[in-house]
């Protein structure tokens, strides 16, 4: 063996480099470090899942335009309100709102203007549709986002509580208790609520107004308790009927929590029962719980519409329930895409973060 070779086989052997290299090893995606690759691997999930929401949002775009023309009834002749109209006139209103246009033009027209935000004119109100939809949406979100925050936390409570205690008095009927509620239709509860606490019914009175947001004569915070007394009823159907899924889920992922041996050993080391659910337990069992939150609120935002048709609350959910009964297509057709984004988006963004809280997810 040659003396020259001596030194590339030391440098072998002592594992600097390998056998007849002296050069640094070459670098590559094998040597990118592993949170190099997690981050990759985490902007990959999130493209994937916001192509899949930009795909969903179009199929909506595209359902919106076909879905209500099948509803019977022509939109001019509900505008003339059934006075005698000439044709003429018939023929100017449909070409005022280019209803006049083959299909396929009215849905390319609709689709290039509502991929800027422009969705048309109302039929019924004679003015632009998001403009409409602007006015009716701090309403809405005043009623689902109220509901969304009680109903989170009783949920949650409820369903740690009851998770902890199984098998109790308490659980058993806050389980049964809820299970009755997450299978009540809102629209019925919301009747129900009406006769009982709004009109009154044998010896309980009518404490709340049947319907509205406002009795129209009150300012300043005289202003503010009243949209508040208005705004019991439906927040009350809303946290009814949506409570129930979160103390479920929570009551199910903190019992699957409960043998784990983390728990056992935050016992071992003398830490109080009351700690260790609060500070242990809670916190991971929270993971689907948080997913569902964000799945909840797009279905809250989306599922008020029945229960502001029954309470007459002046939100999306009522002015969809307007527009319908004409058909005022251009408003319909923004608010049911409206309403179907709320929950696609919500979906997405829980599929995006949740890979934040557990690593495992899309890696």
């Amino acid at each position: 063996m040659s003396t020259e070779s001596t030194p590339a086989l030391v440098k072998g052997a002592a594992g600097v480099d390998a056998v007849g290299t002296d050069g640094p090893a070459p670098a590559g995606p094998s040597a990118r470090s592993p949170r190099a690759r997690s981050t990759t691997a985490y902007l990959r999930y999130t493209a994937g899942k916001l192509a899949g929401a930009a795909v969903s949002l179009f199929a909506v775009l595209v359902t919106s335009f076909f879905l209500f023309r099948l509803i019977p009834g022509d939109p001019v002749k509900q505008m003339t309100g059934g006075r005698q109209v000439s044709t003429e006139q018939i023929a100017a209103m449909r070409e005022e709102f280019g209803l006049d246009l083959p299909l396929w033009q009215q849905f390319t027209d609709y689709c290039g203007k509502a991929l800027t935000g422009d969705f048309g004119t109302s039929y019924q109100f004679r003015a632009p549709v998001m403009d409409k939809i602007t006015e009716a949406l701090p309403a809405t979100l005043l009623l689902t986002g109220t509901a969304f925050v009680i109903y989170t936390a009783i949920g949650i409570w409820l369903g740690a509580r009851s998770a902890w205690r199984n098998g109790s008095a308490g659980d058993r009927f806050h389980t049964a208790f809820a299970l009755t509620l997450y299978s009540v239709p809102s629209f019925w509860l919301g009747l129900l609520l009406i006769i009982t606490l709004s009109v009154g019914i044998g010896p309980v009175p009518g404490m709340f107004p049947t319907g509205g947001m406002e009795s129209g004569d009150e300012s300043g915070f005289a202003y503010v308790l009243d949209v508040a007394h208005h705004l019991v009823l439906p927040v009350v159907t809303l946290v009814a009927v949506e409570y129930a899924r979160t103390l479920l889920v929570m009551r199910s992922s903190l019992l699957d929590e409960m043998g784990s041996d983390y728990l056992t050993t935050a016992r071992a080391k003398g830490l109080r029962d009351d700690l260790v659910r609060r500070r242990h337990a809670v916190p991971n069992a929270m993971l689907p719980t948080v997913t569902l939150l964000f799945v909840n609120l797009g279905n809250t935002v989306a599922g008020a519409i029945l229960v502001e048709t029954v309470f007459s609350w002046p939100g999306l959910g009522g002015l969809f329930y307007q527009a319908l009964s004409v058909p005022d297509l251009p408003l319909v057709q923004a608010l049911f895409f409206i309403f179907a984004a709320a929950v696609i988006l919500m979906n997405t963004l829980a599929d995006v973060i949740y890979p934040l809280l557990d690593p495992r997810v899309g890696r």
